[in-house]
């Protein structure tokens, strides 16, 4: 993921240069895929990869992007690989953590900026099969186990990479310090990108899709995204494909995403874009981190985890959470036991998150709506009266409970919307549901 950094103004405006696939026409499985992803709602994002051994060990704490921000030459990051073995790694619980907190699908990082392949790639040996004491590819241990429980599986991949000499001009990130000569051949590293590309999308069954970072690196680069995406669209035609590039999408993607902000937002400083009309998918860290952090105990609570879920749904968007297991292949406890609270919210609520659509009052400071047919579900969390004012909501009701209890609340409207009443002593703690059925 991209680290929050100060841009100068002058990249704000440079114009974007970056071609796309051509008029593109999703397939009638793709269309079917994104349907399901958009009433998938909820999905566990995993930052992995050898950056754990000194994040996790040492005294810097930076995770991910450890290599660029202490200025670590390819020839001493590449000795990070000889300590990375997961032994303790077990497919089979990552995938059970991710169901038991009511996720459907797991987007994992095959290969991030340093380049190193997280699979056995046949294109390059800085990978996890050919580099570590452990020499297994954990993405088709991770695929098998996500084929035999019913859980969807996307790979991220990194288009920038400190690591390959062909990553040539550099961007803003990866300079002198890598060791790598000052040239090389831009055509020759997207090919060998879209290899790996190719070997994602053939040696590991049907995939859910491809989740890009890094464009953001150098947008006047080539990125031949045209070639890109008619790859991936042609390989597997029902594949997303969503780029995590901070603009509206481009032709070719099939969902928007947003990074650590609900979509229309821009408090990280670098979502620039506007909301489209693909599906969308907003992705939060669960403490400051993406990649294991030993330093970060920064863990936001399961309350504000919960809500800003059903704020991106509010907005028809999905909530994609991060783990970044430790080097030993564990997940984090803390984050353990914050999707057990999760997926114990949506044992009791989930029938008002999964499967709707963006309500009809967008999300506010006081919570959000969503909607399913013919029922809008209102989500208080934080509201200081007890009559709440629900503009444009002028469809006549047939009537308004509370969903804990089924108890009917009163409620008045008129032509400008609704307002409804909800006593201090009915809410609860962290999402009180109205549920109003329409006529």
């Amino acid at each position: 993921m991209k680290k929050l950094v100060l841009i100068p103004i002058f990249l704000l405006l440079v114009q974007l240069t970056v071609s796309a696939q051509p008029g593109y026409t999703p397939s009638g499985e793709n269309l079917q895929n994104r349907e399901w992803f958009q009433e998938a709602k909820f999905g566990m994002f995993i930052h992995w990869g050898i950056y754990s051994v000194m994040a996790g060990g040492g005294d810097f704490g930076i995770a991910e992007w450890i290599m660029n921000q202490k200025e670590i030459p390819i020839d001493a990051y590449e000795n990070l690989s000889n300590l990375f073995n997961p032994v303790e790694f077990d497919a089979a619980e990552w995938v059970k953590v991710a169901r038991d907190a009511g996720m459907n699908y797991i987007t994992i990082t095959s290969k991030h900026h340093d380049g190193f392949a997280m699979y056995d790639s046949k294109v390059s040996d800085w990978d996890i099969a050919e580099r570590t004491p452990y020499g297994r590819d954990v993405l088709k241990l991770l695929k098998e186990e996500c084929d035999k429980q019913g859980i969807k599986l996307f790979f991220y991949y990194s288009q920038l990479d400190w690591h390959h000499p062909d990553y040539y001009p550099r961007g803003r990130t990866g300079q002198g310090y890598t060791g790598r000569p000052e040239s090389g051949n831009w055509d020759a590293y997207i090919d060998y990108m879209n290899a790996q590309l190719t070997e994602l999308l053939t040696n590991y069954g049907e995939i859910g899709g491809i989740w890009f970072d890094g464009m953001w690196d150098q947008w006047e680069a080539d990125w031949q995204l045209d070639e890109t995406y008619a790859l991936i669209h042609r390989l597997q035609p029902g594949a997303l494909i969503g780029s995590n590039h901070h603009r509206m999408p481009f032709p070719g993607e099939d969902f928007q995403m947003f990074e650590r902000d609900l979509p229309g937002e821009n408090s990280m400083g670098f979502n620039q874009g506007g909301i489209s009309d693909l599906p969308l998918e907003m992705c939060e860290t669960m403490n400051g981190s993406w990649g294991y952090n030993i330093k970060d105990r920064r863990f936001k609570s399961t309350t504000q985890l919960i809500q800003t879920m059903v704020k991106a749904a509010g907005y028809g968007a999905n909530f994609l959470l991060n783990n970044g297991p430790m080097p030993n292949g564990n997940l984090q406890p803390e984050n353990i036991d914050t999707l057990k609270v999760i997926g114990k919210w949506l044992d009791k609520y989930g029938e008002t998150y999964y499967g709707t659509t963006r309500g009809p009052v967008p999300p506010r400071d006081w919570g959000a709506t969503t909607r399913k047919g013919k029922t809008v579900y209102v989500h208080i969390m934080d509201y200081g009266d007890e009559s709440l004012f629900l503009p444009g909501l002028t469809d006549k009701i047939a009537s308004a409970t509370l969903f804990d209890d089924q108890s009917k609340i009163k409620y008045t409207q008129n032509e400008m919307g609704t307002i409804i009443t909800v006593p201090f002593d009915r809410r609860n703690d962290i999402d009180t549901i109205v549920v109003i059925a329409l006529k």
